[in-house]
C-alpha cells in the first residue's frame, strides 16, 4: 500500500475521512432527533443568520469551516503521534475527539454574532459522540496512511548525557 509521506497531506486525508465519519454520525443523530442543530448548522451560524444556516449555502459554508476545523485537528493528532508514537489508537482518538471537539465547539458558543447556538444537554452529547467517532477515524487514518517516516523521531530526551550514573550502572561498575 502506498503510504503519505508529507505530514500537510496526511492531515487532509485523515481529517477528512474523520470528518465524513462525524458528518455521518451528526446526521443520524440529527434525523433521530437526539440533536436540535447539526454541525454544519452550527458552523455556518457564526457568519449568516439562523435562516441562511438551514439553505444550501449555509450548509456548504458550515462543510467548509467544519473541513477547516477537521484538518487542523488531524495536523494537531498526527503531530502528538509523530511525538508519542502510533501505540494505543484506541484512547488517543477518543481523548483527541473530545478535546477538539470541545475545541471547536467552544468557539461558536463565544462568538457573540452567532445565531444558531445548540444549549440543550443532548445536543451537545451527540456532538462529543460524533467528536469522539472523528478522533478515532482521523486517528486510525492517519496511522495507517502515514509513512513510518513520518513516525520515528528520536526521543526528545536522549541528547543530553546523563550526570549521574543510575543504580544498576552501580552495580556493574563494582
Amino acid at each position: 500500500m502506498l503510504k503519505i509521506k508529507d505530514r500537510d497531506s496526511l492531515s487532509v486525508a485523515s481529517g477528512l475521512i474523520g470528518m465524513a465519519g462525524m458528518t455521518l454520525v451528526d446526521g443520524i443523530s440529527r434525523q433521530l432527533g437526539f440533536s436540535k442543530r447539526s454541525y454544519p448548522e452550527a458552523a455556518a451560524g457564526m457568519f449568516v443568520s439562523k435562516n441562511e444556516t438551514r439553505s444550501f449555502e449555509g450548509h456548504v459554508l458550515g462543510l467548509i469551516m467544519n473541513s477547516a476545523v477537521s484538518i487542523l485537528g488531524a495536523n494537531y493528532i498526527i503531530k502528538r503521534m509523530s511525538q508519542n508514537g502510533r501505540d494505543k489508537l484506541i484512547s488517543k482518538g477518543i481523548v483527541s475527539g473530545i478535546a477538539i471537539g470541545a475545541f471547536a465547539t467552544v468557539i461558536p458558543n463565544v462568538v457573540p454574532q452567532n445565531r444558531v447556538k445548540p444549549k440543550d444537554a443532548t445536543s451537545n452529547l451527540s456532538y462529543i459522540f460524533s467528536n469522539i467517532v472523528y478522533g478515532l477515524l482521523t486517528t486510525f487514518a492517519a496511522a495507517k496512511l502515514g509513512h513510518d517516516s513520518l513516525f520515528d523521531t528520536p526521543p526528545q530526551n536522549d541528547y543530553l548525557k546523563p550526570t549521574e550514573m543510575t543504580s544498576e550502572q552501580m552495580v556493574y561498575k563494582k
